[in-house]
């Protein structure tokens, strides 16, 4: 889905640049993750730093390379949010943190709900 969003919407300020054919210019400039199609809870998520060599095709992983955006540092914990908007109007928050750079299943989860 996120390679599909940015392909629709290139640019959004709300996306990150993603692709399913490789990292392309992000592997020089933000950096990326790469995380399989199929992943769950962080799972098999890869995180890669500008400049570095892009793994090579995995025969049984399908993977979707995102741009890398790190997560801000509050007392050693990193918190990401994700919101929902349905028909244009906010319908719920989900905040999760976790102590890693990869949010996984092990992170607190808190949500939200708009009304």
């Amino acid at each position: 889905m996120l390679a599909v969003l940015w392909e629709l919407y290139p640019g959004h300020p709300n996306l990150l640049p993603a692709y399913l054919d490789g990292p392309r210019e992000l592997a020089g400039t933000t950096g990326f993750v790469a995380k399989p199609l199929l992943g769950r809870e962080g799972a098999g998520v890869s995180v890669h730093p500008p400049g570095a060599t892009p793994p090579g095709p995995a025969a049984d992983d399908a993977l979707c390379y995102q741009a890398l955006a790190p997560l801000p540092q509050f007392d050693g914990n990193r918190t990401v949010l994700g919101a929902w908007v349905v028909d244009g109007e906010p319908a719920g928050l989900g905040i999760r943190e976790s102590g890693g750079l990869v949010t996984d299943g092990y992170a607190r989860f808190a949500p939200h709900v708009i009304r």
